[in-house]
C-alpha cells in the first residue's frame, strides 16, 4: 500500500482528538543530540539517572527505532481558565501545575494516539510506534522539526497558537510522508521566561540545570529539597509554571475544550493544611488517574509542609506539629524546616525534647541546621 498524503494523516490525527499535527522526518541528522549529551555532562540532569542510562537511545529517533522514517508530531491543548501566576498569592493554598489538576495526560493522549496508528496501519500498512513522554525520545525538537512550535529560552515548546500550553505525542512510522516546514524561532529579545524562575534555574538561554527546577524539585527529586530552594519554592506543590505562564505569546491561548484537563474542584488552590493531613490511602484516594500520585505521599507531603513554612500562617503551626511524628524520615525533616520557619520558641523547645541519638541522621540534620 503506498502511504496516505500528509493531509490525509492530519485528517485522521484531527479526527482521533488532537488539536494540532505536524510531520518531520525521523531519520535526518539534527543538534538535539549533542545538546542532551552537554545536558548529561554538565549534571544538569540532576538524580534522573533513566536520562543517563538511555541516553544513546535517547540522542536521536533512529538510534531507538533505526526504521522510523517519519514522525507525526501531534498537540493537545492544555491552556487553563485563568493566569496561574495569581495562585502564587494565595500562600494558605496549594499551587499544583496546570497540567496535573485532573487527569493524566499521558493516558488521555496516548488512547487517541493508538487510535491514530492503528487507522493508519490499517490503511497503510506502514509499521507504527507511538510516545507520550515515557519512551526515550526528544519530542520537543521533533515538534520544532515538525513546524508545530519551536523551544523557548525556557527550554519548553511555544506555539504561535496555543502558547505554552500544549501536550506532545508523536507517531513514529516506516512510512515515507512529506515533512512540514521547520517553525522559526520567535523569542527574539524577551527573557521574560528566564527572569521569572524563583530558583535561577536557567544558566543561559536554551538552557536548563534541572537540579535548580522547581518542577523538578518537587516532582523527581526524592530526597530533601536542599535548603536554597525551599524558600523560593513558595507554595508550589508540585511542578511550576511560572515560565510557561509569563510567556507573550500565551496571549494567543485558549482555554483547553478537553474536560479531562479541566482543573477539579478540590485540585484547584487546595488547602495545604489539609493535604499536610493526607495519609497514604487519603492521598491516593485524592489524586486518583492523576500524575500527581506517582510521587507518593511521602514526597508530596515534603512539598506541602514546604509550602506551609513558606506561609507564613500561625494556622500553619498545628498541621506542621502534627507531622513530626510522621514514620516517614522525609516528612518529619520537612516538618523541622517549617516549624522553624513559623515558630522558633516553639520550634526550639521540640528540637529539645526530640533529638534522641537513634533518629534518622537526616532529621537530625534538620534540628542541627534550622
Amino acid at each position: 500500500m503506498s502511504s496516505p498524503a500528509p493531509a490525509d494523516v492530519r485528517a485522521m490525527a484531527l479526527e482521533a482528538g488532537f488539536d494540532a499535527v505536524r510531520i518531520a522526518r525521523a531519520d535526518a541528522p539534527w543538534a538535539a543530540g549533542m545538546r542532551l549529551r552537554d545536558f548529561v555532562a554538565a549534571g544538569h540532569h540532576g538524580t534522573m539517572g533513566w536520562m543517563e542510562e538511555t541516553l544513546e537511545r535517547r540522542v536521536h529517533p533512529t538510534a531507538m527505532w533505526a526504521d522510523a522514517r517519519s514522525a507525526v508530531v501531534v498537540g493537545l491543548n492544555y491552556g487553563p481558565d485563568h493566569d496561574p501566576l495569581a495562585d502564587l498569592d494565595q500562600t494558605d493554598r496549594a499551587v499544583i501545575s496546570v497540567y496535573a489538576r485532573n487527569r493524566d495526560y499521558h493516558d488521555v493522549l496516548k488512547k487517541r494516539l493508538k487510535s491514530l496508528a492503528r487507522r493508519f496501519h490499517g490503511e497503510t500498512g506502514a509499521q507504527v510506534k507511538v510516545f507520550v513522554d515515557t519512551a526515550p525520545l526528544m519530542e520537543k525538537p521533533l515538534a520544532e522539526r515538525s513546524g508545530l512550535g519551536w523551544q523557548g529560552k525556557h527550554t519548553n515548546l511555544v506555539s504561535r497558537e496555543w502558547g505554552s500550553w500544549l501536550f506532545l505525542g508523536v507517531m513514529l512510522t516506516t512510512a515515507e510522508l512529506e515533512p512540514d516546514a521547520p517553525e522559526t524561532d520567535h523569542c527574539g529579545s524577551c527573557r521574560a521566561c528566564l527572569d521569572i524562575c524563583p530558583t535561577d534555574a536557567f544558566p543561559g538561554p536554551y538552557r536548563l540545570d534541572a537540579r535548580r527546577c522547581i518542577s523538578y524539585l518537587t516532582i523527581e527529586h526524592k530526597g530533601p529539597v536542599p535548603r536554597e530552594f525551599r524558600i523560593p519554592m513558595g507554595n508550589r506543590i508540585y511542578g511550576c509554571d511560572d515560565c510557561l505562564a509569563v510567556c507573550p505569546w500565551n496571549k494567543f491561548a485558549e482555554r483547553t475544550a478537553e474536560t479531562a484537563f479541566h482543573a477539579r474542584e478540590t485540585l484547584q488552590a487546595p488547602l495545604l493544611a489539609e493535604l499536610a493531613a493526607l495519609d497514604d490511602a487519603a492521598f491516593r484516594a485524592l489524586f486518583t488517574a492523576s500524575p500527581v500520585k506517582r510521587i507518593g505521599r511521602e514526597r508530596f507531603v515534603r512539598n506541602v509542609l514546604i509550602a506551609l513554612g513558606n506561609s507564613g500562617s500561625e494556622a500553619a503551626l498545628e498541621p506542621v506539629l502534627a507531622q513530626l511524628d510522621d514514620e516517614s524520615a522525609l516528612v518529619r525533616g520537612a516538618a523541622i524546616w517549617a516549624l522553624s520557619r513559623l515558630d522558633a520558641g516553639r520550634f526550639a523547645v521540640e528540637r529539645a525534647a526530640r533529638l534522641p541519638a537513634e533518629e534518622d541522621e537526616t532529621v537530625r540534620a534538620e534540628w542541627r541546621e534550622a
